[in-house]
């Protein structure tokens, strides 16, 4: 990031995460800037890598979309699920930067520790928090590592930082 950091970076959130009693493991490597360049690192790995879109509404609202990295997601069909104004489309870097902390490529759930004024709808993948996966994976602020954490421990740490939690089902 630039000079004029913006919230919580990698360090500090992993600390954040321990002080909430939140059990993680990471896994460094080289940036990645896709999901098939990061699943090579995760071979190992028990759980499933996830996607994550921040996108905006005509009406300008923010949300934060996680899925399992192979579920088909259909921009429209997610619309209508989250009852979107016109349409969801990608939100540019400036503003993921700004709201969540983040830089294009790192995009994460745990962005939303950066998200102070709640301004991001987090919208989850029911996949995510129903067990179907022993653990999640997801970039902690930057891709060059990669965070699990369980479907429990994820509804505790959005839960933690305030934000409203919309649950589809894409299966």
């Amino acid at each position: 990031m630039s000079s004029t950091k913006i919230g919580k970076d990698k360090d500090e959130l992993l600390g954040k995460l321990a002080e909430w009693n939140i059990q993680t493991e990471t896994i460094e490597h080289p940036q990645v800037f896709t999901v098939e360049q990061a699943l090579p690192h995760l071979e190992n790995t028990e759980g499933k890598f996830a996607k994550n879109l921040f996108l905006k509404d005509k009406k300008k609202r923010l949300y934060l979309f996680c899925a399992p990295h192979d579920a088909e997601v259909k921009l429209n069909d997610l619309a209508k699920m989250v009852g979107a104004s016109g349409g969801l489309r990608f939100a540019d870097s400036s503003v993921l930067e700004e709201k969540l902390g983040i830089l294009e490529g790192s995009v994460t759930v745990f962005g939303i520790i950066n998200d102070t004024e709640n301004e991001v709808k987090v919208v989850l993948d029911q996949r995510l928090l129903d067990q179907t996966y022993p653990k999640v994976w997801f970039h902690p602020m930057v891709n060059s590592a990669t965070t699990s954490i369980s479907s429990s421990d994820l509804k505790i740490f959005i839960d933690k930082t305030n934000h409203e939690l919309l649950v589809i089902n894409l299966s």
